[in-house]
Formats: C-alpha cells, sequence, structure tokens
C-alpha cells in the first residue's frame, strides 16, 4: 500500500444533491470556493446512484478507494467500464481522481498495477512532461488516486472522428517529444514489447504474411548497431496519445501510464499516426518527424506503424465481432439494439480504413527493405 501523504482532514462531504449537469455544464458548484484551486471539474460523467446492480460497483469502488484514502469524498463518476470505475472527488481540499479495478485479478490487473508504479517512479524521477501528483495507491486491490488535471483531452475517444485541430496536435507532439528524450534510470521501467515475439505471435494468427514476417525482421535486423546486443530503445508512454494527453491552461499533462516502458524509437508517434484518423497533413508532419531521425529512425517507425495497425486490426475485429453477437457486450452507455447497430457499423468503417492504412504502411515498409 502507498499511503496518503498527507493526514485524513475531517470535513463535511460535498453536498451531493441538485443537479449535477447536463451536457454544457460543470459541477464546480459542488465544491467550496476555496477547494477550487486546481481549477474547474469536468462536466458530469454520471450521478452518484448507489442502487441497483450499478450502486453495488459503486460500493465496491468506494471501499477499496478509502482504504488507502479514507479522507476521499466521491462527488462524481468520471468513466466507467465493465471492469473499472473511475471517480472525481475531494481529498481534503485537493480535487482528485480515484481509478479501481472492480476485480483485481481481472483484465486489466496488468495494465493498472503498472500504472501505479510509474507514478511511484515519478515521485522520485520526474519525467519531461507534467503527471497528475499521486495521492495514494495499492497495487493488491488495485486503485489509484491521483491529482485531477482541468482541461480537455485532445481527443475523446482512441480514434476520434475528427482529426484533432493543428494547435492540439503541435502540443501532443510537444509532450510526447519531450517524454521521449527523457532518460529513466536503468530498470524503473520494463522493456514493453518482445518485438520477435510479436512478429511470431502476429504471424501464427494469421494476422501478417509471410512476406510481412520476412520484411519487418529484416528491418529489425538493420537497427542493431555495432557493439550493440538489441535495437535500440526509447522511453514511450505507450498508451492512446490523443485520449492520455489533457490541455490544460498551464500545458499539457499526460496521463493514463500503464503502457509506458521501452520500445523502439517512434512508437508513440506511430501510435499517433494510427489514430488521427483521415488526416493527411498530420499525418505527413508525424512521418517527417520520424524521418528525421535519419534511416534508422524511419525503419524503427515503420516496425511501430506495421505493428500497431495489426493491434488495432485485431481490437476492431473483435469489437465488431461482440457488437454482433451480443448487445450487452456493448460498452456501458450504448443503447441496444438500435445502438449495437450503430456502434457496429462505425467498427466497420474504422475497420475498413485501418485495412487501408495498413496497405499504405506495408508498402513503405517494403520500399525501406529495398533500399538495404
Amino acid at each position: 500500500m502507498y499511503p496518503a501523504p498527507t493526514p485524513v482532514a475531517t470535513r463535511a462531504r460535498p453536498r451531493l444533491g441538485g443537479q449535477l449537469g447536463g451536457a454544457a455544464g460543470t459541477v464546480a458548484d459542488q465544491f467550496p470556493a476555496r477547494a477550487r484551486r486546481p481549477g474547474p471539474l469536468p462536466p458530469a460523467g454520471g450521478r452518484l446512484d448507489f442502487s441497483g446492480a450499478r450502486g453495488a460497483r459503486l460500493r465496491t469502488a468506494l471501499a477499496a478507494v478509502h482504504e488507502i484514502c479514507p479522507e476521499f469524498s466521491p462527488v462524481q463518476v468520471l468513466r466507467e467500464t465493465r471492469d473499472s470505475l473511475s471517480l472525481v472527488g475531494m481529498t481534503g481540499r485537493r480535487v482528485a481522481v480515484a481509478k479501481c479495478l472492480l476485480e483485481p485479478e481481472g483484465p486489466g490487473a496488468d495494465r493498472l498495477r503498472q500504472e501505479i508504479a510509474a507514478y511511484r517512479s515519478f515521485v522520485r524521477h520526474r519525467p519531461g512532461v507534467r503527471v497528475p501528483g499521486l495521492i495514494a495507491a495499492d497495487t493488491h486491490s488495485c486503485t489509484l488516486v491521483v491529482d485531477f488535471v482541468p482541461g480537455r483531452t485532445a481527443a475523446a475517444r482512441r480514434h476520434p472522428a475528427a482529426p484533432p485541430s493543428a494547435g492540439d496536435l503541435r502540443a501532443t507532439l510537444g509532450a510526447l517529444r519531450r517524454l521521449n528524450a527523457w532518460r529513466p534510470p536503468p530498470g524503473m521501467f520494463p522493456e514493453a514489447v518482445n518485438y520477435p515475439a510479436q512478429l511470431s505471435r502476429y504471424h501464427a494468427r494469421g494476422l501478417l504474411t509471410d512476406r510481412d514476417v520476412h520484411d519487418l525482421r529484416t528491418l529489425l535486423r538493420g537497427l542493431r548497431a555495432p557493439g550493440r546486443q538489441g535495437p535500440p530503445r526509447q522511453f514511450c508512454h505507450g498508451g492512446s496519445p490523443l485520449t492520455s494527453v489533457v490541455l490544460s491552461p498551464a500545458g499539457p499533462v499526460l496521463v493514463g501510464w500503464g503502457a509506458a516502458g521501452w520500445y523502439l524509437p517512434g512508437h508513440d508517434l506511430a501510435t499517433l499516426w494510427a489514430v488521427v484518423g483521415d488526416a493527411p497533413l498530420s499525418r505527413r508532419q508525424i512521418s517527417q518527424l520520424a524521418q528525421a531521425e535519419g534511416p534508422q529512425g524511419r525503419d524503427a517507425f515503420l516496425v511501430n506503424l506495421m505493428l500497431v495497425l495489426t493491434r488495432e486490426i485485431r481490437v476492431c475485429e473483435a469489437a465488431v465481432q461482440r457488437a454482433m453477437q451480443s448487445p450487452a457486450a456493448l460498452p456501458p452507455s450504448t443503447d441496444a439494439p438500435s445502438g449495437a447497430l450503430a456502434f457496429g457499423e462505425e467498427q466497420r468503417l474504422l475497420l475498413r480504413r485501418l485495412h487501408d492504412d495498413c496497405g499504405l504502411a506495408r508498402r513503405a515498409v517494403r520500399a525501406a527493405v529495398g533500399t538495404r
């Protein structure tokens, strides 16, 4: 357990009644004026309803949060998935976000434990970007409490319907480049991807052709510098770059560190390229940044891009299959059955685009192999 650094404060819970805000409203009026230092709260993600099955999930999450942070006073549900709950509330005079995995040994446990480990590491060694402050954490119950960051994310979804604005993309790229230049002490973060093993795994599943694997292995061999045991590594965020960048008044803040670690150079750029969608100018800017590192930077970017797109296709295909088989498998906010049809159609369009992108990346890989 990672205890809260401040003593437990005895204070009245914030008023939970009244209107929590609609599409254009906020819950800033739910807090005393002296507690608003971190900035306004986001629009309400859901009421604190303790009735029924959702109330049982909420009580389970709150019990885990209060074990490590007894002074946490919840105000609203910020985000909800089948496996986790994120709540926004108060810890003393600080606005905080509490994230709890409902099944500590279920899906996502390893990722949340890695996120907790990252936040603990940031207490001792600050990265090159702004991150939320750690308040409390426990790896056994998979519960994390950090400072709330006012602002908005660069995109609400991993694959946004519209590409980010030029300013949002510039802020995102700047944050990622500063992070990629950071060199944490050895052993603090893991090797996030075993590239040869991942190539073999995708090939065995039929996601990569024999030619794909041959070309990607050729590029990997070319990345080994004389006297080095393996290809170069770069510290990367590893997650969804647009949904993990909070554009706050003080500058971009990176959140969601569950996939942070050492990758081939250009992994964050490859992920950003894959999720910006139909945005040729943005993609050209990202590609130029990767190519500015020379042939090795280009080749590492292309290896990352092929694997990222392959993963996105696999995830998207699974989502389409779940939407068609069972509307109950949809995200909690999706209405069924009409929501199932809309969600399925949206995923099919995304899948088509990802296959087109993969074909484009495949041609770029083969051209890069031809230059060797």
